[in-house]
Parts: structure tokens; sequence; C-alpha cells
């Protein structure tokens, strides 16, 4: 599946009849919240001696794919492309793969 079936398919559960505003809203919302979920399933198995649940980290993920979807719709824009943006903005930023020196010296270039 790529990411703009898979946006199309996931908005067929949004709620109906939310304007702009609200769906943004109700988008960056959902991704802290579901962001906050899979950060609290790794610090359970980290700091509280839980087993790493890896289907729980899954469903997570997917949760946040679906805000995510919903924010792009929002902004009128396909998933694919601010994938494709993502990317590109990462093979600027690191033409040869991340490097430490690269990331420490990012605010020099931006300036630069």
């Amino acid at each position: 599946m790529d990411a703009d079936e898979y946006q199309s398919l996931a908005l067929r559960t949004e709620a109906p009849g939310r304007e702009r505003r609200e769906r943004l809203l109700n988008a960056a919302l959902g991704l802290c919240g579901e962001a906050g979920e899979f950060a609290d399933t790794l610090k359970k198995a980290e700091f509280h001696g839980h087993t790493l649940d890896e289907a729980e980290l899954r469903k997570e993920l997917g949760d946040v794919l679906w805000y995510a979807a919903l924010a792009c719709d929002a902004l009128g824009v396909g998933m694919g492309e601010v994938m494709a943006q993502n990317i590109e903005k990462l093979r600027r930023r690191y033409p040869d793969g991340f490097s430490s020196e690269r990331s420490q010296n990012r605010k020099a270039e931006a300036e630069g």
C-alpha cells in the first residue's frame, strides 16, 4: 500500500463536518497523544520492567499515521507529497547520509 492510498482509506473513518481549523487541531492533538502512547510503551519497557510490546508500538505508529493523514488532508496535500518533500530536505541536509559533523554545523550552514 502506498501513502496516498493509505490516506484515502484512513480518512473514511474521519468524523464528517469538521472545519479545516478543527481538523488541524484534532490532528495536532492526536499526533501528540499517540506519540506519547508510543513513548509510554518504551518507558514501561525501559524503566518499569515490562517486556517490550512491539505489537503495541506498531499499533501506536498506525494511530500516528492516521493523524498524519488527517493533517495532510486538512492542508490539502497528499501524504506521498509530504514524504517526498521530507526526503528531498534530508538529501540536501545529509547528501552522503547522516553525519554528526553536518548535524552540528546545520545552523551555521543555514545562516551562510
